[in-house]
C-alpha cells in the first residue's frame, strides 16, 4: 500500500513538473510569435520574477518619481521657512514731478509744501533685521514635519506600487498555468477524438462516440483562446505598472505550483505601526498640533530691526538728477508689533481644535478597519492553506479517473460520456489548485500591504 502511495504522489509530482516546463515553453512560444508579429517593433524579451518586476516599477513607474519631487518641493519649503530670519535689503528710488504742491492753512497763514513746477528726486536704501518672530520659529518646526509627512506618503507609494505589481505578477502566473491547463487538456481531448475517428471510421464506436469526442475537443479549443486572451491582458497589466512599454515582451518561468511549499499561516498580529495610511493620520496629527502652536503666534509681539539711508534733492528745475545738489540722511529703528485684538484669530483656534477631533476619530476608525482586513486576510490564508491541500489531492485523484476511464473505454466496458466528465473534472481540479494558491498569494501580499511590511524596498 505505500508502494502505491509513493507512486501516487511521484506520478503527481511529475506531473506537475511537466505541467511547469509545459507554461515555460508556453511563455517562450509566446514572446516568440510577438517577436514575430507585425505592427509593433520589438525590443526583445525580458526573463522576469517578482523581485525584478518589482524593482523596474520603482524605478520606472511616474507615480512613485512624483512622490519623490513632492519631498524636493518640501526641503525647498523648509529652505524658505529659515530664511525669513535673514535680513532684507531693499533699494528705491522716485522722481516726483510737483505741478502743484499742497498748502497748509494755519492761523499764521498759508505755507506751501514745496515749490510748483519743481522736482523732487529720492534714492533709499533699507535694511530690515527680524528680532523676535514667533510665527517664523514655528513655521520652520511645521516644514519639517510636512517633509516627514511627504516621505511617508513616498513610502505609501512604493508599498502601493510593491502590492499592485505583486498582485498582477501572481495574475499573471495565474492566466500562464490556466492557459498551460487548458491547451494541455486540448492536446489530450484532440488525442482521444483522433483515437475515436479512427475507431468510427473502421466501425468499432458510434457517431455518437465521434461526436462527443470532436464537441469535447472544440470546446476545449475554445477555452484555450479564451485563456490566451486573459494572458495576453494579465501581461499588459504588468506592463503599465513596471512601467514599461507594451512593445516589450516579459517572460515568466515560474509557476504558481512552486510557491506550495511556501504557503503557511503567519502568527497573528495586531501590530499596525509600520501601515502608512496610520503612519500619515499620525504625522497630519503631528502638523495639526503644530498649526496649533502657529495660530497662538498671532497673540505674540514680534520685534524687528531697521536701517535706512537716504539721498534726497528737492525743488530742481530741470530733468537732469546727475546735475542735482543731494543731500543725506539715515534713521535706525525698532519696531514692535503688539497684536491687541483680531476676532479671527480665536476662530481659527477653534477650527484648528475641531480638526484634531476629527482626526483623532479617522484613525480611530482607520485602526479598527485595517484590524478587521489584517484579521480578513489571515482567516483568507488559513481556508485557503487547507484548500490546496484537499485540491492538491483532487487533482491526483482526478488524473487517476481518467487513466481508469480511458483504460474502461479502450477495452469496451466504458462511455465516451465517462470519458469527458473525467477529463472535465480534472481540468477543474487542476484549476482550482492553481487558484487556491492564487488566493493565498494575494491574500498574503494583501496583509503584507496592510502591515507595511518593507520586504522588497531599497
Amino acid at each position: 500500500m505505500k508502494g502505491k502511495n509513493v507512486w501516487r504522489t511521484w506520478d503527481f509530482a511529475s506531473k506537475n513538473f511537466r505541467k511547469m516546463c509545459f507554461g515555460m515553453l508556453i511563455a517562450g512560444t509566446l514572446s516568440a510569435e510577438a517577436q514575430e508579429s507585425g505592427g509593433t517593433t520589438s525590443l526583445g524579451t525580458m526573463d522576469l520574477t517578482l523581485e525584478k518586476a518589482i524593482e523596474i516599477a520603482l524605478a520606472e513607474n511616474p507615480t512613485i518619481r512624483v512622490a519623490d519631487k513632492d519631498i524636493e518641493l518640501k526641503k525647498i519649503a523648509d529652505t524658505e521657512a529659515w530664511q525669513a530670519l535673514l535680513p532684507t535689503v531693499d533699494a528705491s528710488m522716485s522722481l516726483t514731478d510737483n505741478v502743484k504742491v499742497a498748502e497748509i492753512v494755519t492761523g499764521m497763514g498759508k505755507f506751501k509744501m514745496g515749490v510748483d513746477g519743481t522736482l523732487n528726486a529720492v534714492g533709499a536704501l533699507t535694511l530690515n533685521l527680524p528680532l523676535f518672530a514667533p510665527a517664523v520659529y514655528q513655521n520652520m518646526k511645521l516644514t519639517k514635519e510636512d517633509i516627514l509627512l511627504a516621505q511617508e506618503k513616498a513610502r505609501g507609494s512604493r508599498l502601493d506600487l510593491i502590492n499592485q505589481v505583486t498582485k498582477a505578477y501572481y495574475s499573471a502566473l495565474l492566466a500562464q498555468d490556466s492557459y498551460a491547463v487548458m491547451q494541455e487538456s486540448y492536446q489530450t481531448s484532440k488525442e482521444n477524438f483522433e483515437v475515436v475517428n479512427n475507431k468510427y471510421k473502421v466501425g468499432s464506436v458510434s457517431e455518437y462516440d465521434k461526436i462527443s469526442a470532436e464537441v469535447q475537443m472544440r470546446s476545449m479549443n475554445s477555452s484555450v483562446v479564451s485563456a490566451q486572451t486573459g494572458l495576453n491582458l494579465a501581461l499588459l497589466q504588468l506592463k503599465v505598472l513596471m512601467g514599461i512599454t507594451t512593445n516589450v515582451n516579459i517572460a515568466i518561468n515560474d509557476s504558481l505550483s512552486r510557491y506550495e511549499s511556501s504557503l503557511i499561516l503567519p502568527p497573528a498580529e495586531e501590530v499596525l505601526n509600520d501601515n502608512s495610511s496610520l503612519r500619515q493620520l499620525d504625522y497630519n496629527m503631528t502638523l495639526l498640533e503644530r498649526t496649533r502652536k502657529l495660530l497662538k503666534t498671532n497673540f505674540m509681539p514680534t520685534v524687528a530691526f531697521q536701517i535706512s539711508g537716504q539721498y534726497q534733492s528737492y525743488a530742481n528745475n530741470n530733468w537732469n538728477i546727475f546735475g542735482y545738489s543731494y543731500s543725506n540722511s539715515a534713521t535706525m529703528s525698532f519696531a514692535i508689533n503688539i497684536p491687541i485684538f483680531h476676532a479671527d484669530n480665536w476662530t481659527k483656534l477653534k477650527s484648528n481644535r475641531v480638526q484634531i477631533a476629527q482626526l483623532e476619530d479617522t484613525r480611530l476608525d482607520t485602526q479598527r478597519k485595517l484590524n478587521m482586513a489584517a484579521e480578513s486576510y489571515r482567516q483568507n490564508m488559513a481556508s485557503t492553506i487547507a484548500q490546496v491541500e484537499s485540491n492538491a489531492e483532487a487533482v491526483k485523484q482526478a488524473d487517476k479517473a481518467v487513466q481508469i476511464s480511458g483504460k474502461r473505454y479502450e477495452v469496451g466496458r466504458g462511455t465516451i460520456l465517462e470519458l469527458n466528465q473525467s477529463e472535465t473534472a480534472l481540468t477543474q481540479a487542476e484549476l482550482t489548485y492553481v487558484q487556491s494558491i492564487y488566493d493565498y498569494l494575494t491574500n498574503k501580499a494583501d496583509l503584507d500591504y496592510t502591515l507595511g511590511r518593507e520586504t522588497y524596498l531599497k
